[in-house]
């Protein structure tokens, strides 16, 4: 795992949070989700929310949704504050996903990316998600294809590494 740039405390959503969540939905997305659309997720027995609350001053810097059906995951969002990328925010939310995906035997975890999105797919591959398809025109604003990765689970699930020690990199 990577060493965080930035301080942060990873815990569950809640209505506290919401305000916070929105606004950072209008700074990332080009169509972003609104309160309610978050508030009602929040109240979705399938899904988990998590925040990163920067631990300086307790402003949220990142959040990350995931739902769950029976054995399948699919990560709804990752977004982090412009100023706070590359810091490891993401890195830090995707590795609770992670964790919970292997702890509860989930089968695989699932996600869509822009296909422009280069950091962020480089992020997920080095978390273990492989390309496995292109969604044709899924984004609009500006449209644009969106990548299908994903992250298989196994008794003998290792984190995909390749000889080396390293993540294996991911690619279509």
């Amino acid at each position: 795992m990577e060493h965080l740039k930035k301080q942060v405390r990873i815990v569950p959503m809640t209505s506290e949070h919401l305000d916070e969540v929105a606004a950072l939905e209008r700074v990332c997305f080009s169509d972003p989700w609104s309160r309610n659309m978050l508030a009602e997720e929040l109240a979705n027995e399938m899904a988990a929310y998590l925040v990163a609350l920067d631990t300086a001053d307790g402003s949220v810097v990142g959040y990350a949704g995931l739902l769950v059906v029976a054995d399948e995951g699919y990560i709804t969002n990752v977004a982090v504050r412009p100023e706070s990328r590359r810091g490891g925010v993401a890195g830090a939310l995707l590795d609770v996903f992670v964790s919970f995906a292997e702890g509860n035997r989930l089968a695989f975890l699932t996600l869509e990316v822009r296909a422009s999105n280069y950091g962020a797919i480089a992020l997920y591959g080095s978390r273990g998600f492989r390309g496995v398809g292109r969604r044709a025109n899924y984004y609009e604003h500006p449209k644009e294809d969106a990548i299908i990765m994903t992250r298989e689970f196994g008794d003998d699930d290792h984190g995909d590494e390749a000889p080396n020690g390293d993540a294996a990199e991911g690619g279509l």
